[in-house]
C-alpha cells in the first residue's frame, strides 16, 4: 500500500480514537451515562440514533468476524465494539493498519488473513 494512504488511514484512525476518547471523558465528568440515557430515553429521536449506531457497529462487526479466524478473538472484538463504540472500531483499525508489512496492499487490509 502506498505510504501516503497508510499513513493518511494512521492518522485518520489515530484522530477518532482520540477525539472519541476526549469526548467521552468530557461527556462522563459532567454527567453518568446512565442518567443521560434516563433522561433522552423518552425522545424518539435519541431511540433512532442510538439504533443507527448500534446498526453501524454491527455492521463494522460482520466484517471483523470475517477476518478473525478464532472464535475467541471474534467475541472479545465483538464485546469491544459493542461496549466502547468507535473507541473500539478505530483501535481495531490501527492494530490492523500497523500490522501491515511492506509491500501489503488496501486487498491485504480488508482480507481475511491466512491462519
Amino acid at each position: 500500500m502506498d505510504k501516503t494512504i497508510l499513513n493518511s488511514l494512521r492518522v485518520l484512525f489515530a484522530l477518532i480514537f482520540l477525539g472519541m476518547l476526549a469526548v467521552i471523558i468530557t461527556a462522563s465528568i459532567d454527567q453518568s451515562v446512565f442518567e443521560a440515557v434516563g433522561n433522552m430515553w423518552p425522545d424518539w429521536w435519541f431511540k433512532a440514533t442510538l439504533a443507527d449506531v448500534y446498526f453501524g457497529f454491527i455492521t463494522f462487526f460482520v466484517w471483523v468476524a470475517y477476518k478473525e479466524l478464532r472464535l475467541w478473538r471474534k467475541l472479545v472484538w465483538f464485546a469491544s465494539i459493542m461496549l466502547l463504540g468507535n473507541v473500539a472500531t478505530s483501535a481495531y483499525m490501527l492494530f490492523e493498519l500497523f500490522k501491515l508489512k511492506e509491500g501489503d496492499t488496501l486487498e491485504t487490509l480488508l482480507t481475511r488473513r491466512n491462519g
